[in-house]
């Protein structure tokens, strides 16, 4: 049975010692259309380096597809429940199936928001005050507890689906309805006022920090995705070298303390006295031409081939 080792990523020289290799994207999450975009990309990618790669769009006969077909490794690039959750890492595992990135329970923990944030309490990593709300009369506790400005998200979601901004008692009732649509669970976190980072990770590498502006209410799925006009990315991000430094090896400390390995990406807010307050890890970050990963990985001198192809190393 395959096991996920998070020590050690070798460098391959040649296309042919990955074997064959599928790309799994799609499936029924919320994230599907970025998936399928991101997945078709990393596919292109594959290519171009003489991989010999297969994309598989996933559903209920995806696993059947996987043994029959004889694959020897797996790039993933599903996004949300039921891809960058732990579910289809394990059943990799079960078949003795090598992939990307980080294993079952880093993976489990980096998209449950909560306990992401439970964890990040117990090791010292500074994270907004929040609680989990499980009714409207749990959230409007909450937010009495918290105070305003919030952010309610679904606790297993990525993209900011079904997040919102709320400054009053009269906007919990919305909110709380566009969450839960989602989840069951939903958290309530306190707002931070601040410039919004983020670190994309690669083994034990962070590239250099992306800054990030919306003109929007806060960096959501429209500003990720559709409006490429008013959204700036900075990289440089204008920090200087020291604190940069010191931001990124937080960010990798964040990142490993969940178990998470290989590649990934953290997001944080320095707040107006310049703290750090840490948000959210992606385990499976999008790889289209809005993604960030991707855009740091340029600013580190690596082209997009590249950075997938050392992406499929982190399936040794």
């Amino acid at each position: 049975m395959f096991r996920k080792n998070c020590l050690t990523i070798p460098a391959v020289n040649d296309a042919t010692k990955f074997g064959k290799v599928a790309v799994l994207f799609g499936g029924n999450s919320a994230e599907r259309a970025i998936s399928l975009e991101g997945g078709q990309a990393v596919l292109n990618a594959l290519r171009n380096r003489q991989v010999e790669a297969y994309g598989i769009d996933v559903g209920r006969s995806t696993l059947q597809q996987l043994t029959q077909n004889h694959y020897d490794r797996i790039f993933l690039m599903l996004h949300g429940r039921g891809g960058e959750d732990g579910t289809v890492q394990g059943a990799l595992e079960t078949l003795g199936l090598a992939y990307t990135g980080s294993g079952v329970s880093g993976s489990a923990l980096s998209m449950d928001k909560a306990r992401t944030k439970y964890l990040w309490q117990a090791t010292g990593i500074p994270t907004p005050r929040f609680q989990v709300a499980k009714s409207e009369t749990e959230i409007l506790a909450a937010a009495k507890e918290l105070g305003f400005p919030l952010i309610v998200k679904p606790v297993h979601e990525g993209s900011s689906i079904g997040a919102s901004k709320i400054t009053s008692t009269k906007e919990l009732s919305e909110a709380w309805c566009l969450a839960s649509s989602y989840d069951s669970f939903v958290l309530v976190e306190r707002w931070v006022d601040g410039v919004e980072y983020t670190a994309a990770i690669l083994g034990q590498t962070v590239f250099p920090l992306i800054r990030l502006e919306t003109p929007r209410t806060f960096y959501d799925f429209e500003a990720k995705y559709s409006d490429s006009a008013g959204t700036q990315y900075h990289c440089p991000c204008g920090l200087g070298s020291y604190q940069e430094k010191l931001l990124g090896d937080m960010a990798l400390r964040a990142f490993e303390v969940l178990g998470a390995c290989g590649w990934g990406r953290v997001d944080f807010i320095c707040d107006a006295s310049g703290e750090p307050w840490f948000i959210e890890v992606n385990t499976i970050p999008g790889m289209t031409g809005h993604s960030l990963v991707p855009m740091a990985a340029h600013a580190a001198g690596i082209s997009f081939d590249d950075l997938v192809w050392r992406i499929l190393e982190t399936s040794f």
